[in-house]
C-alpha cells in the first residue's frame, strides 16, 4: 500500500478541525493527517494535536496556497507517495477519499479532482458565486483542452511526481483553478470524480455575495498570466 498524506490547510479553524482529522482517522487509518496551521490566530494547532494529527505552524498567514504548497514540501521530503487535499472547515467528506486515491494507485491519474458537479448541479451556493464557477468552468476547459466540473474544488488527491511539481510550482492566489492549469501544462493526467459536500461545517467563506465574481475575475487574469509562461519540468532528484 502506497503511504498516504491527508493535508489539511486551516487558518482559524479551532471549531472544526478536530473533527475533519477524526474522520480523516475514522475513514482512512492507515494514512498520516497532517494539519497546516497558516498562522491561527486561536487554537486550531493545539485542537489538531490534541486529535493525534502531525502540525506544521506556519509563524504568519499565507492564504491556502502557499498552506497546501508547505503540504506537499513536506510530503515530497517525507517520501509519502500519495497526497490528499481536505479542507479543515468541514465541507469534505473522508469518506470519499478512497475514490480520489483509486485512480492514482491504479496509474490512471496523476491528480484527482472530487467534483460537486460531475453528475449534476446538487451542490447549492449563492447565484453570484454559481455564475463565477460557470463562467471559470468554461475559461478553463478551453485554456486546458479538458473538460472539469469543478475548477474551484480544494478536494482533490496527487501522486508522486505531481508532489514533487507542486512541492516548488503552486499558485498562491488562486490555488485551485490555476493549479490544475498548471498540471496541464506539464502534461499530467487529471482525472474529476463525482463527490457529496457538506456546507461549511464552521467559520464563513470570505467569498460572499457579488466579491464572488469580483474574485473570478481576478482569478481569470492569473489564468492568463500562466499561459504566458513557458511550462517547466522539475528535474529529477530535485
Amino acid at each position: 500500500m502506497a503511504s498516504i498524506l491527508v493535508i489539511i490547510p486551516a487558518y482559524n479553524e479551532e471549531a472544526t478541525v478536530a473533527a475533519v482529522v477524526h474522520e480523516v482517522r475514522q475513514a482512512l487509518p492507515e494514512a498520516s493527517a497532517l494539519v497546516v496551521d497558516d498562522g491561527s490566530t486561536d487554537a486550531t494547532g493545539e485542537r489538531a494535536l490534541a486529535a493525534g494529527a502531525r502540525v506544521l505552524r506556519l509563524p504568519f498567514n499565507v492564504g491556502v496556497g502557499g498552506a497546501v504548497q508547505a503540504g506537499y514540501l513536506y510530503a515530497w521530503r517525507k517520501g509519502f507517495q500519495v497526497a490528499v487535499q481536505v479542507d479543515g472547515d468541514g465541507q469534505h467528506q473522508a469518506t470519499e477519499i478512497a475514490g480520489l486515491i483509486a485512480p492514482i494507485l491504479s496509474g490512471e491519474a496523476d491528480l484527482v479532482v472530487g467534483s460537486r458537479f460531475l453528475h449534476g448541479d446538487s451542490y447549492r451556493s449563492t447565484p453570484a458565486r454559481q455564475m463565477g464557477i460557470a463562467l471559470l468552468r468554461s475559461l478553463l476547459s478551453r485554456l486546458a483542452c479538458q473538460r472539469f466540473t469543478d475548477p474551484t474544488s480544494g478536494f482533490r488527491a496527487v501522486g508522486r511526481e505531481l508532489i514533487r511539481f507542486f512541492a516548488r510550482n503552486y499558485a498562491y492566489e488562486y490555488p485551485e483553478a490555476e493549479s490544475l492549469l498548471l498540471a496541464r501544462r506539464q502534461r499530467f493526467r487529471i482525472k474529476e470524480v463525482p463527490v457529496a459536500m457538506r456546507p461549511r461545517q464552521g467559520g464563513t467563506s470570505s467569498l460572499r455575495g457579488w466579491r464572488s465574481l469580483y474574485f473570478m475575475l481576478k482569478v481569470f487574469l492569473a489564468l492568463g498570466v500562466i499561459m504566458l509562461r513557458p511550462p517547466e519540468r522539475v528535474n529529477a532528484g530535485d
